[in-house]
């Protein structure tokens, strides 16, 4: 799933369809995952930009909301390593 991301990506990116290439993830444990999941959607942009925003309990519901609203094929076992890796790398801490 990874190759196939990674190859739909570059392929948007040698026709020009996409200006930029996405923002790098930070590496850790379950990037690779997030980035072939997320990025067959959407750049990691979108993560990158609402790091600022988004708390551990929201990027739970942000990943539950891909896969229940837009149809995101992604398991169970597949989003909870999603969740620890963008809850671990781009949660804004909670507010009081």
């Amino acid at each position: 799933m990874k190759r196939l991301a990674t190859a739909a990506l570059a392929a948007l990116i040698a026709r020009g369809a996409l200006a930029d290439p996405p923002a790098p993830l930070k590496p850790g444990p379950g990037e690779d995952v997030t980035s072939a999941h997320c990025n067959a959607c959407h750049t990691s942009d979108y993560i990158v930009m609402n790091s600022v925003f988004l708390t551990a309990d929201q990027w739970k519901a942000e990943v539950t909301k891909m896969r229940t609203a837009f149809g995101a094929p992604i398991d169970d076992a597949t989003a909870a390593q999603i969740v620890a890796y963008l809850a671990a790398h781009y949660a804004a801490p909670a507010k009081p």
